[in-house]
């Protein structure tokens, strides 16, 4: 699991990032910031019966020159959950699911966050290509697992998988009380407390960052090509958004195969 070195910063001031990991695989990717311009909010969620890419015109100059066509991204309804779907071969919406995977070159996958993970996985050998939303609910739904599944489903092999993970909360600023627990003991039994960081009352400082690192590596992904920058949204009001701090705007992480 790697560190915040290897993440690259585009533009100035700083529009998207890329991992170096995926760059140097020729994986055309980005995890916007708050300065980057056309990435719509979830102010007006996507509607199922008639959805339409929270994208503007502006993003095609900044996403195009990291190699994301955005005239075929392929977006979702995120629900929190752990069903994947195959993104539409031309792009566009593929459903109420937070895995989108994809075989098919050319064809951007998009996933919202504003703390959720978002995790790239990419296999080379296969040409495989996936990626997920997950929160606290998509930990102990299996969202990290279902993904690395779905690629198997893609031809993929977890062995030879190359794992991101974008900027999000950090167990620095990630209290959560019991009802979260209670959702992770019963999905992990004691294991969860090895993610956790005990405060006053039954209030813990939730670590999703290992904990997704550790369900990765279960999953049979090297923990070596697994990269990780830690990088919160919280502590950067300044350049990320952060749900936790009240913010409407959302920042989205792509990826194509080449």
């Amino acid at each position: 699991m790697t560190s915040t070195s290897l993440l690259v910063a585009h533009g100035r001031p700083t529009e998207y990032f890329t991992f170096a990991s995926l760059s140097a695989l020729g994986l055309p990717h980005a995890t916007t910031t708050r300065h980057c311009p056309g990435i719509g909010s979830f102010a007006e969620p996507i509607v199922p019966e008639a959805p339409r890419a929270p994208f503007r015109a502006e993003a095609e100059r900044v996403l195009g020159a990291a190699g994301l066509s955005m005239s075929r991204v392929s977006y979702a309804r995120q629900v929190h959950g752990a069903d994947a779907a195959r993104a539409p071969a031309g792009g566009g919406f593929a459903g109420l699911v937070d895995i989108l995977v994809t075989a098919e070159r050319g064809v951007p996958l998009a996933i919202f966050t504003a703390d959720c993970l978002a995790i790239v996985l990419y296999d080379p050998s296969a040409r495989a290509l996936g990626i997920a939303h997950v929160g606290w609910r998509g930990t102990v739904r299996g969202t990290t697992r279902a993904a690395v599944r779905a690629l198997g489903e893609a031809g993929a092999r977890p062995g030879s998988l190359r794992a991101a993970i974008a900027p999000s909360i950090g167990p620095c600023c990630y209290e959560v009380d019991e009802p979260v627990t209670a959702e992770l003991a019963r999905a992990f039994g004691e294991r969860w407390r090895a993610w956790v960081t005990p405060l006053r009352g039954g209030h813990v400082m939730l670590d999703l960052w290992s904990a997704n690192e550790a369900l990765l590596v279960e999953a049979g992904v090297a923990p070596e090509s697994i990269e990780n920058p830690r990088l919160c949204t919280a502590c950067h009001p300044d350049l990320l958004y952060s749900y936790r701090r009240g913010n409407r705007g959302r920042l989205v992480t792509l990826a194509a195969l080449p």
